[in-house]
């Protein structure tokens, strides 16, 4: 279950992340956000102070920008949140993950991922709403997390770390829905579209670095490298769990850049 502890982290994770995109108290950053911050984003330094400036320089060059929190998940000292950011109105904006360490009741560490949506996608589908039943956007079912964390953790190593097309049949239903825009819809899309893209690349490493699970929704952090010495790409895959199948995937993918404004990478 939920605990109120997990409830005061996603109040204050998506608390902060509005203010830094949204505007308003900076002392909110001053409240919850440790001295001694770490920042993960390629474009921000570390601290606090860096996180308010990152903040108002978005605001200056993005006025009308608007940032919606869709969805919230809690795990230990992790809180993952999934938004859509659209920084000029008209646009179709991006989709975004965050991810936030706490410590000691503050936050301590960050990582986020950030897509461009494109103007269509290969099923049809947006890359944010739910169609899978029931159609919500909370974790639900949170008597199931661990069961669902294990699933994920085991279609992940077997389909995506070991290419193994057969963990599509093991473990995705047959209401399965795809918001990663470059697949096609249903479990026959996402057989084909994995396949296509094992097979396009054949020394693609992918390799988890962390996973956040609350009810039935499971988020996995990534480091996807295509081909050996290149960067790679920063990944999050969200599955949502229903009745031990998993029946729909959303997912943001960012390329790794060669320089940073912070010493840390993006994993």
């Amino acid at each position: 279950m939920l605990t109120v502890e997990g409830t005061v982290k996603t109040q204050i994770a998506a608390q902060v992340l509005r203010t830094v995109f949204d505007g308003g108290d900076t002392a909110v950053v001053e409240r919850h956000v440790r001295p001694d911050y770490i920042q993960h984003n390629p474009l921000a330094p570390d601290g606090p102070e860096a996180m308010k400036a990152f903040g108002a320089g978005m605001r200056a060059q993005f006025p009308d920008a608007t940032f919606d929190v869709l969805r919230v998940l809690s795990e230990g000292d992790l809180v993952l949140l999934h938004s859509s950011g659209v920084l000029v109105p008209g646009t179709p904006g991006m989709a975004v993950f965050d991810i936030f360490r706490f410590q000691e009741g503050k936050i301590a560490e960050h990582w986020d991922i950030l897509q461009e949506v494109p103007a269509t996608t290969a099923n049809g589908n947006d890359m944010f709403s739910t169609l899978s039943r029931p159609q919500v956007e909370v974790p639900g079912e949170r008597w199931f997390t661990a069961y669902n964390k294990k699933l994920v953790t085991a279609f992940v190593d077997q389909l995506l770390v070991g290419k193994d097309l057969a963990a599509i049949d093991t473990y995705v239903g047959p209401e399965y829905h795809q918001h990663s825009p470059n697949f096609p819809d249903g479990v026959a899309g996402v057989k084909a579209g994995a396949g296509a893209y094992f097979e396009q690349l054949p020394q693609l490493t992918i390799t988890p670095k962390r996973i956040i699970a609350e009810g039935d929704l499971v988020a996995v952090h990534s480091h996807y490298v295509e081909t050996p010495g290149e960067r790679g790409r920063a990944v999050i895959d969200l599955f949502r769990v229903r009745d031990g199948k998993i029946v729909e995937h959303w997912d943001a993918v960012q390329d790794v850049p060669e320089t940073a404004a912070n010493d840390n990478t993006m994993f």
